[in-house]
């Protein structure tokens, strides 16, 4: 990752916020935020308030995105590629499995299933509907 280590300036420390954080990369937050959901490598820690705490490491990741996107003029896609991530829309495509693929079997299965309890639902649905009537019927005494 040459051409963008961390300025000097900036102190040495466990934890940095997102406020230092987008000072010393002259960045903005909704930028770093973004940037989290396409770049699955930077994924900086939260505090139990719910507050984001970076590293250096993710300094030094930002900078280096920052690097590709503006001054190289790199795609997001192709900044993740260079930086050796996965393909795809962002960190958010790990977390849902694609569909498993059904058979005509099972989907006629399903379908049968689905029949049978709005079958059901009508039925409880006519009881109502009869009871409601014989509870209103005029009564002739």
């Amino acid at each position: 990752m040459g051409g963008t280590s961390m300025p000097d300036e900036i102190p040495r420390k466990l934890f940095y916020k997102i406020g230092e954080v987008c000072q010393f990369t002259d960045t903005q937050p909704y930028v770093l935020r973004f940037w989290e959901s396409e770049f699955p490598q930077l994924a900086p820690t939260k505090s139990r308030s719910g507050q984001r705490l970076y590293r250096r490491k993710d300094i030094d990741l930002v900078l280096e995105i920052k690097s590709l996107l503006y001054q190289e003029g790199f795609t997001i896609a192709g900044a993740r590629k260079k930086l050796g991530m996965p393909e795809g829309q962002g960190a958010l495509d790990s977390l849902f499995d694609p569909p498993a693929p059904r058979t005509p079997a099972a989907e006629v299965a399903t379908l049968h299933s689905l029949s049978a309890d709005l079958r059901d639902v009508l039925e409880i649905m006519k009881a109502t509907d009869r009871r409601l009537r014989d509870r209103h019927k005029p009564r002739s005494d």
